[in-house]
């Protein structure tokens, strides 16, 4: 019998939070570099074309995805919501010829979308006590 919940054994709790700690950790000091203009991140942005605004802005959203992602009323969402930035940054980084980055930003986004698929209860529960 196959169950579609979140599995409850401790390693495995302690295991995904360990993750989602280290994952969230990692997004926070990129969106810092991004947000105290890091020479490399100034040049990404420049090179992306669409002006710092925009490296605030991502910077922003990462840090607010990196903090919700220890959040455990918020892990799910922020990780879904870290996804899509991702995915963002994996087909920039590629636009921009910066295939090694591409590859990271990838990666991210594919251990982002392990976590909120494992925590999709999380997001269904979110959704519900808006709706109410």
């Amino acid at each position: 019998m196959t169950s579609n919940r979140t599995p409850s054994r401790p390693a495995f709790i302690v295991a995904l939070w360990s993750a989602q700690i280290l994952l969230g950790g990692f997004i926070v000091a990129m969106a810092t570099a991004k947000l105290i203009g890091l020479p490399s991140s100034v040049e990404t942005f420049e090179a992306i074309g669409w002006g710092q605004w925009f490296r605030y802005l991502t910077g922003l959203v990462e840090l607010a995805g990196g903090i919700g992602m220890v959040i455990p009323r918020l892990a799910a969402a922020a990780a879904a919501g870290l996804v899509g930035v991702m995915v963002g940054a994996t087909v920039t980084n590629l636009m921009i010829d910066r295939p090694a980055m591409a590859v990271l930003t990838a990666a991210l986004a594919v251990s982002y979308a392990v976590i909120a698929r494992l925590r999709w209860a999380g997001i269904t529960a979110l959704i519900g006590s808006v709706r109410r």
